[in-house]
Protein backbone atom coordinates (compact mmCIF):
# COMPACT_ATOMS: atom_id res chain seq x y z
CA UNK A 1 0.00 0.00 0.00
CA UNK A 2 2.79 2.42 0.90
CA UNK A 3 4.54 1.64 -2.39
CA UNK A 4 1.33 2.42 -4.33
CA UNK A 5 0.93 5.73 -2.48
CA UNK A 6 4.55 6.63 -3.17
CA UNK A 7 4.17 5.79 -6.88
CA UNK A 8 0.99 7.89 -7.10
CA UNK A 9 2.65 10.82 -5.32
CA UNK A 10 5.66 10.60 -7.64
CA UNK A 11 3.36 10.61 -10.69
CA UNK A 12 1.48 13.68 -9.43
CA UNK A 13 4.72 15.57 -8.76
CA UNK A 14 6.08 14.65 -12.22
CA UNK A 15 2.83 15.80 -13.88
CA UNK A 16 2.98 19.10 -11.97
CA UNK A 17 6.60 19.71 -13.02
CA UNK A 18 5.87 18.92 -16.67
CA UNK A 19 2.82 21.21 -16.64
CA UNK A 20 4.79 24.11 -15.15
CA UNK A 21 7.59 23.56 -17.65
CA UNK A 22 5.14 23.62 -20.56
CA UNK A 23 3.50 26.80 -19.28
CA UNK A 24 6.88 28.53 -19.05
CA UNK A 25 7.90 27.53 -22.58
CA UNK A 26 5.42 29.24 -24.90
CA UNK A 27 6.26 28.63 -28.54
CA UNK A 28 7.86 31.27 -30.73
CA UNK A 29 5.95 32.19 -33.90
CA UNK A 30 7.97 33.26 -36.94
CA UNK A 31 6.33 36.35 -38.42
CA UNK A 32 8.47 36.15 -41.57
CA UNK A 33 9.28 32.91 -43.38
CA UNK A 34 12.31 34.34 -45.20
CA UNK A 35 10.74 33.80 -48.60
CA UNK A 36 7.53 35.82 -48.97
CA UNK A 37 5.44 38.55 -47.37
CA UNK A 38 2.49 36.26 -46.74
CA UNK A 39 0.54 37.47 -43.70
CA UNK A 40 1.64 41.09 -44.21
CA UNK A 41 -0.08 44.05 -45.90
CA UNK A 42 1.15 47.57 -46.80
CA UNK A 43 -0.72 50.57 -45.37
CA UNK A 44 -0.60 54.39 -45.14
CA UNK A 45 1.89 55.11 -47.95
CA UNK A 46 3.56 53.71 -51.04
CA UNK A 47 7.06 52.97 -49.83
CA UNK A 48 8.10 49.54 -51.10
CA UNK A 49 8.87 46.22 -49.42
CA UNK A 50 10.49 43.14 -50.91
CA UNK A 51 12.17 39.92 -49.82
CA UNK A 52 15.89 39.73 -50.52
CA UNK A 53 18.35 37.10 -49.22
CA UNK A 54 16.12 36.11 -46.33
CA UNK A 55 15.41 39.68 -45.21
CA UNK A 56 12.55 42.15 -45.60
CA UNK A 57 13.84 45.25 -47.37
CA UNK A 58 11.89 48.48 -46.94
CA UNK A 59 12.72 51.30 -49.34
CA UNK A 60 11.75 54.95 -49.16
CA UNK A 61 9.95 56.48 -52.15
CA UNK A 62 9.93 60.16 -53.06
CA UNK A 63 6.68 61.85 -52.04
CA UNK A 64 5.30 58.96 -50.00
CA UNK A 65 4.01 59.51 -46.46
CA UNK A 66 5.12 57.13 -43.71
CA UNK A 67 4.52 53.58 -44.94
CA UNK A 68 3.98 50.42 -42.88
CA UNK A 69 4.16 46.72 -43.69
CA UNK A 70 1.67 45.33 -41.17
CA UNK A 71 0.79 41.89 -39.88
CA UNK A 72 -2.70 40.77 -40.76
CA UNK A 73 -3.00 39.44 -37.20
CA UNK A 74 -3.26 41.45 -33.98
CA UNK A 75 -1.38 40.66 -30.78
CA UNK A 76 -1.98 41.63 -27.15
CA UNK A 77 0.54 40.37 -24.57
CA UNK A 78 3.76 39.16 -26.16
CA UNK A 79 7.52 39.24 -26.53
CA UNK A 80 8.63 40.44 -29.97
CA UNK A 81 12.19 40.00 -31.21
CA UNK A 82 13.82 41.04 -34.46
CA UNK A 83 17.07 42.21 -36.00
CA UNK A 84 17.27 45.39 -38.04
CA UNK A 85 19.88 47.02 -40.27
CA UNK A 86 19.50 50.73 -41.05
CA UNK A 87 21.53 50.92 -44.26
CA UNK A 88 21.27 54.70 -44.46
CA UNK A 89 21.60 56.76 -41.28
CA UNK A 90 19.59 59.52 -42.97
CA UNK A 91 16.51 57.25 -42.91
CA UNK A 92 14.44 57.16 -39.73
CA UNK A 93 12.55 53.92 -39.16
CA UNK A 94 10.64 52.04 -36.50
CA UNK A 95 8.42 49.08 -35.66
CA UNK A 96 4.81 49.53 -34.63
CA UNK A 97 3.31 47.32 -31.93
CA UNK A 98 -0.18 47.14 -30.45
CA UNK A 99 -1.05 49.53 -33.26
CA UNK A 100 -4.23 50.09 -35.25
CA UNK A 101 -5.18 50.88 -38.85
CA UNK A 102 -7.85 53.56 -39.21
CA UNK A 103 -10.86 52.22 -41.12
CA UNK A 104 -12.07 55.78 -41.64
CA UNK A 105 -10.93 59.34 -40.93
CA UNK A 106 -10.41 59.75 -37.18
CA UNK A 107 -9.89 62.69 -34.83
CA UNK A 108 -8.06 62.25 -31.52
CA UNK A 109 -8.20 64.85 -28.75
CA UNK A 110 -5.31 65.09 -26.30
CA UNK A 111 -3.95 67.72 -23.94
CA UNK A 112 -0.87 69.60 -25.16
CA UNK A 113 2.02 70.76 -22.96
CA UNK A 114 0.02 73.79 -21.88
CA UNK A 115 -2.83 71.55 -20.73
CA UNK A 116 -5.18 72.53 -23.55
CA UNK A 117 -7.02 70.01 -25.68
CA UNK A 118 -6.00 69.89 -29.33
CA UNK A 119 -7.18 67.67 -32.21
CA UNK A 120 -5.10 65.18 -34.18
CA UNK A 121 -6.78 64.21 -37.45
CA UNK A 122 -5.70 61.14 -39.46
CA UNK A 123 -7.05 59.75 -42.77
CA UNK A 124 -8.44 56.29 -43.44
CA UNK A 125 -5.80 53.54 -43.70
CA UNK A 126 -3.40 55.49 -41.45
CA UNK A 127 -1.45 53.34 -39.01
CA UNK A 128 -1.34 54.74 -35.48
CA UNK A 129 -0.09 53.66 -32.06
CA UNK A 130 3.08 52.63 -30.26
CA UNK A 131 6.31 52.62 -32.24
CA UNK A 132 9.80 51.67 -31.11
CA UNK A 133 12.37 53.97 -32.70
CA UNK A 134 15.05 52.71 -35.10
CA UNK A 135 17.52 55.52 -35.72
CA UNK A 136 21.00 56.69 -34.84
CA UNK A 137 19.44 58.91 -32.15
CA UNK A 138 16.61 57.83 -29.86
CA UNK A 139 16.88 54.11 -30.66
CA UNK A 140 14.58 52.11 -28.38
CA UNK A 141 12.44 55.10 -27.47
CA UNK A 142 8.66 54.69 -27.81
CA UNK A 143 6.75 57.18 -29.98
CA UNK A 144 2.96 57.32 -30.31
CA UNK A 145 2.68 57.41 -34.11
CA UNK A 146 -0.07 59.66 -35.54
CA UNK A 147 -1.65 60.05 -32.10
CA UNK A 148 0.07 61.56 -29.03
CA UNK A 149 3.48 61.84 -30.74
CA UNK A 150 6.49 62.31 -28.39
CA UNK A 151 6.07 60.48 -25.12
CA UNK A 152 7.39 61.41 -21.63
CA UNK A 153 9.67 58.34 -21.56
CA UNK A 154 11.50 59.26 -24.80
CA UNK A 155 15.29 58.82 -24.26
CA UNK A 156 17.44 61.92 -24.43
CA UNK A 157 19.79 62.21 -27.42
CA UNK A 158 22.90 61.82 -25.25
CA UNK A 159 21.55 59.01 -23.06
CA UNK A 160 22.70 55.41 -22.88
CA UNK A 161 20.84 54.35 -26.04
CA UNK A 162 23.17 56.51 -28.14
CA UNK A 163 26.02 54.15 -27.26
CA UNK A 164 24.23 50.84 -27.75
CA UNK A 165 22.83 51.35 -31.29
CA UNK A 166 25.25 50.32 -34.05
CA UNK A 167 25.25 52.47 -37.17
CA UNK A 168 24.97 50.55 -40.46
CA UNK A 169 25.18 47.22 -38.59
CA UNK A 170 22.60 44.67 -37.46
CA UNK A 171 20.91 45.56 -34.16
CA UNK A 172 18.79 43.22 -32.04
CA UNK A 173 15.52 44.51 -30.60
CA UNK A 174 13.16 43.02 -28.04
CA UNK A 175 9.75 44.41 -27.05
CA UNK A 176 7.91 43.02 -24.03
CA UNK A 177 4.22 43.83 -23.53
CA UNK A 178 2.16 42.48 -20.63
CA UNK A 179 -0.97 44.28 -19.49
CA UNK A 180 -0.06 47.96 -19.31
CA UNK A 181 3.66 47.20 -18.94
CA UNK A 182 5.87 48.00 -21.96
CA UNK A 183 9.61 47.41 -22.15
CA UNK A 184 12.06 47.86 -25.04
CA UNK A 185 15.55 46.38 -25.20
CA UNK A 186 18.21 47.19 -27.80
CA UNK A 187 21.28 44.95 -28.09
CA UNK A 188 20.65 43.64 -24.58
CA UNK A 189 20.20 47.05 -22.94
CA UNK A 190 16.84 48.15 -21.49
CA UNK A 191 15.97 51.52 -23.03
CA UNK A 192 12.30 52.09 -22.14
CA UNK A 193 10.38 50.56 -19.23
CA UNK A 194 7.01 52.13 -18.44
CA UNK A 195 3.28 51.61 -18.05
CA UNK A 196 0.63 52.86 -20.46
CA UNK A 197 -2.73 51.23 -21.12
CA UNK A 198 -4.17 53.29 -23.98
CA UNK A 199 -3.99 50.37 -26.42
CA UNK A 200 -3.51 46.76 -25.36
CA UNK A 201 -3.93 44.92 -28.66
CA UNK A 202 -2.94 45.61 -32.23
CA UNK A 203 -0.81 44.83 -35.27
CA UNK A 204 2.96 44.75 -35.73
CA UNK A 205 4.17 47.13 -38.45
CA UNK A 206 7.53 47.79 -40.12
CA UNK A 207 7.99 51.47 -40.95
CA UNK A 208 9.62 53.20 -43.91
CA UNK A 209 9.66 56.89 -43.01
CA UNK A 210 8.54 59.80 -45.16
CA UNK A 211 11.55 61.38 -46.90
CA UNK A 212 9.68 64.23 -48.59
CA UNK A 213 10.94 64.99 -52.10
CA UNK A 214 14.30 63.28 -51.59
CA UNK A 215 14.65 60.67 -54.37
CA UNK A 216 17.49 58.77 -52.65
CA UNK A 217 16.47 55.07 -52.34
CA UNK A 218 17.13 54.82 -48.59
CA UNK A 219 16.74 51.27 -47.27
CA UNK A 220 16.17 49.40 -44.01
CA UNK A 221 16.27 45.62 -43.53
CA UNK A 222 14.65 43.26 -41.02
CA UNK A 223 15.24 39.58 -40.28
CA UNK A 224 14.52 36.94 -37.64
CA UNK A 225 11.14 38.44 -36.76
CA UNK A 226 9.48 36.25 -34.17
CA UNK A 227 6.87 36.64 -31.47
CA UNK A 228 5.98 34.74 -28.32
CA UNK A 229 2.36 35.15 -27.29
CA UNK A 230 2.02 35.32 -23.51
Amino acid sequence: MKTQHLTLLTSVILLFVLTCTTIGQEKWINLFNGESLDGWTVHSGFGTYRVEEGTIVGQAVKGSPNTFLCTDREFSDFILEFEVLLEDSELNSGVQFRSKIADQELIFWFRNQEGNYQPQRIPADRVYGYQVEIATGGAGGVYDEARRAMMPWWPEADSKEGKVFKEKKWNSYRIECSGDSIKTIVNGMVISDFRDGLTRKGIIGLQVHDVGQDATPYQVRWKNLRIQVL
